[in-house]
């Protein structure tokens, strides 16, 4: 006998994917960047993760992307309802930013995610 056994692998996002996205988006500003970076209404809304690396200094990594999420309350919410998804370094504390991990997130969240972040950033004042 012969189990066979079938893995479901879900399409995982990358740098393309948040770029199609967000230009995808009404009045969308794409910055220079060696990773990315996207604003609406001249505010951040998506951008490359800038790791700090001790004596390397910044380094952008393009696999995770930063989201504005709103506020704290949203942020904690993503933080603690999906930790395999986002994160966020103790230099974010007191910022409505989650950092998100590309390779973890499939193609309809990553719309929801990018989309939610611009209309909240073009709301903002």
């Amino acid at each position: 006998m012969v189990t066979v056994v079938a893995v479901v692998v879900a399409p995982v996002v990358d740098v393309d994917d948040v770029r199609r996205i967000a230009l995808s988006l009404d009045g969308v500003e794409e910055i220079d960047s060696d990773g990315f970076d996207f604003r609406v209404a001249g505010k951040g809304f998506v951008w490359s993760y800038p790791e700090r690396v001790p004596g390397r200094g910044r380094v952008l990594r393009t696999d995770i992307a930063v989201l504005y999420v709103g506020d704290e309350a949203e942020k904690q919410a993503l933080l603690l309802g999906e930790p395999e998804l986002f994160f966020s370094p103790p230099g974010y504390d007191g910022f409505p930013l989650v950092m998100a991990r590309l390779a973890e997130i499939g193609p309809e969240r990553l719309v929801e995610l990018v989309t939610d972040a611009w209309r909240m950033r073009g709301e903002t004042g």
